[in-house]
């Protein structure tokens, strides 16, 4: 077997252990006789397996018992819509923090319903080097959420801390982070995240919203974006992403069984720490991010020459270090090193940035 190491930003590796025993129950599921892609949602069989993946879900990330977990369809992007249609109706405001791309697209496509939502921080003008400053004095005292995207996949930004929104629940898109470190669910009032990047394969979205905030639906919002409906039929009102809700029940147990969320964010501080303190002791690569918001997962970094830096993506592809390149509207180079990246695929991009440096002088 000749795999790469695959610094995608999305879809993205999945543990080895986890692609193993998918594979091993691919044709027939325990004693099922059959394929969990061939089952009935409604069998008992796989109400177990949606039951035990939501069970581990909520261990891992300690929820709360007053959260409803969601298993939903659509990605992340359908939560840019999905978000005010639930919330709105709490006060008719709601405000934004545009620290990058995803943030911006979540605001537009509240601001292009016609609701009165704000754009109250954004650091665009720094070009997403570092995410907004806040202050909860900041936020309207009667928005209904504040929504902010906790890292940003694109820049290779997080927040250093939960931001303190007071009374206003606080909305995070999570989908590049989710499960790399433990966080304080009741902080926020909803959690949603697309699975592709540290869960499942694509075609997944978790939300985690608080109970209280299942009663503020637009009347006028379509049923599929209904997080009570959904709630209220365990996520199956109609049928959901079978497959990867299974693929990611197999990743809840790997992540409990190298010992939860506090292991998993030791490994990745170690992994993270290789490549940051590489970039920190040479002058041949960039990397733009104020140190204080860098990302564990995305790592961003340019050569500050476009030839060089398409030059680098192709060889390391070259040599089994995959999609290295930078979002195509960024440039450069990106590592996104995930729960399932191992410390070696860190250390081999080290070893191959410091011989391309070397073969590559810079006029």
């Amino acid at each position: 077997m000749n795999r790469v190491y695959n610094f995608s930003a999305g879809p993205s590796m999945l543990p080895l252990p986890v692609l193993e025993k998918a594979a091993a129950e691919l044709l027939c599921y325990k004693d099922s006789g059959m394929s969990v892609m061939e089952m009935s949602h409604r069998s008992p069989v796989y109400e177990s397996i949606i039951a035990e993946a939501e069970q581990n879900l909520r261990r891992l990330m300690q929820i709360p018992e007053n959260y409803k977990v969601l298993f939903l369809q659509g990605g992340a992007s359908t939560q840019f819509a999905a978000v005010p249609l639930n919330l709105i109706g709490r006060t008719g405001k709601a405000d934004y923090v545009v620290s990058g791309q995803f943030s911006g697209k979540a605001f537009k496509e509240a601001e292009k319903m016609g609701y009165d939502v704000k754009c109250v921080a954004t650091t665009k003008g720094d070009n997403f080097t570092h995410v907004p400053a806040l202050t909860r004095e900041m936020f309207r005292p009667d928005a209904a959420y504040v929504h902010i995207c906790y890292n940003n996949t694109i820049y290779g930004t997080k927040y250093a801390e939960i931001p303190d929104t007071g009374d206003i629940p606080l909305v995070a898109d999570m989908s590049s982070c989710i499960l790399s470190e433990p966080v304080d669910v009741s902080r926020f009032g909803v959690i949603y995240a697309g699975a592709q990047k540290n869960m499942a394969p694509a075609g997944l979205t978790v939300v985690i919203v608080r109970e209280d905030l299942l009663e503020f639906a637009d009347p006028k919002m379509p049923t599929m974006l209904e997080w009570k409906t959904m709630a209220e039929n365990g996520s199956m009102y109609n049928t959901p992403p079978c497959y990867p809700i299974y693929v990611a029940g197999l990743v809840y147990e790997w992540l409990l069984s190298i010992g939860g969320l506090e292991a998993m964010q030791k490994m990745n501080v170690k992994k993270a720490a290789v490549l940051y303190d590489y970039l920190d002791s040479q002058s041949y690569y960039q990397a733009p991010v104020w140190k204080e918001n860098r990302s564990l997962m995305n790592v961003t970094f340019v050569t500050g020459d476009g030839e060089l830096d398409k030059k680098f993506a192709k060889e390391a592809a070259a040599a089994g270090l995959q999609n290295l390149k930078g979002h195509r509207s960024v440039g450069g180079m990106r590592a996104s090193i995930y729960n399932a990246m191992p410390l070696e695929g860190v250390e081999a991009l080290v070893a191959f940035m410091k011989k391309f440096a070397a073969e590559n002088p810079k006029n």
